[in-house]
């Protein structure tokens, strides 16, 4: 779940930026006793995702704003579902539209990109994650969504996990030297995960003993090998080149885990309205 606190903190500053200091459309069409009624319906299929977020916006303008969802988190829907109420301030419920939308509209659309990659995947014994390639400050939201959609994402942020990639191979000197110092660093609770190109590379990580080994932009024979001769000793992570066409074939290699930027950088978003 994400926390209320968080959803409020964000949802405020998102209001500031949308509202300023007057909605001139609303605050002049509008008296503040007047009431109205609408619908949130969805034009198109997908998951649905973020309905704290949507009850946040209008509960930070009315607390009269009254909202009766028919779904919940994670939940199908399909094109023309009605998927809440809502009546209250026709003045709250006006300038909040917008920005309430945008949260799940959003949310949703990634949630459901995420279920069709885990969905694509469902034979074999391999879960589709996320990657750091997020909105700056929507982080959190889209993690969410893809844990809605499909229930499996990758380091939050660059505190969660030791992860080698080629620069820092390069600045260390190797895989090696890389490891070794970090390993007198960090704590004992932290993985390390390397970012492998060759073969050669994928051995000498398995030599360090390191957690998760990531191969990253290799074909699907290199993978097979790699998964050989890493032999169950670390994770095994497939990253780069992922998308929905070439799914199925890069779970068939073997591998743990595979990470793509697609299901959130790529995810389109759904289409829902207020009536």
């Amino acid at each position: 779940m994400l926390n209320k606190f968080y959803i409020e903190e964000h949802v405020k500053n998102a209001l500031k930026e949308d509202i300023s200091f007057e909605d001139i459309t609303t605050d002049n069409l509008t008296g503040e006793n007047d009431k109205m009624t609408c619908t949130l319906n969805t034009r198109e299929d997908g998951v649905f995702c973020g309905r704290d977020v949507f009850e946040v916006v209008f509960a930070l303008l009315s607390q009269e704003v009254k909202i009766k969802f028919f779904v919940k988190d994670g939940d199908l829907i399909k094109k023309g579902d009605k998927l809440a109420e809502i009546e209250g301030p026709a003045r709250a419920i006006l300038t909040g539209e917008r920005t309430a939308l945008n949260y799940i509209q959003r949310m949703s659309g990634i949630a459901t990109v995420s279920k069709k990659y885990q969905d694509a995947i469902s034979e074999y014994n391999v879960r589709m994650v996320d990657t750091r390639k997020n909105t700056p400050n929507f982080r959190i939201f889209e993690k969410y969504a893809v844990k809605t959609g499909c229930g499996n994402v990758h380091r939050f942020n660059l505190s969660d996990c030791a992860m080698i990639k080629d620069n820092h191979v390069k600045f260390a000197g190797s895989i090696t030297k890389a490891v070794e110092k970090l390993r007198k660093s960090i704590s004992h609770a932290h993985k390390i995960e390397v970012e492998c190109d060759t073969l050669e590379q994928v051995k000498e990580a398995v030599g360090c003993g390191v957690d998760i080994i990531m191969l990253d932009n290799m074909s699907c024979d290199m993978m097979r090998e790699a998964v050989k001769i890493i032999d169950h000793k670390a994770i095994v992570e497939a990253s780069g080149r992922v998308n929905i066409d070439t799914l199925k074939e890069i779970a068939s290699t073997g591998v743990d885990v595979i990470s793509s930027s697609a299901i959130v950088a790529k995810a389109p978003t759904l289409d829902l309205g207020l009536d």
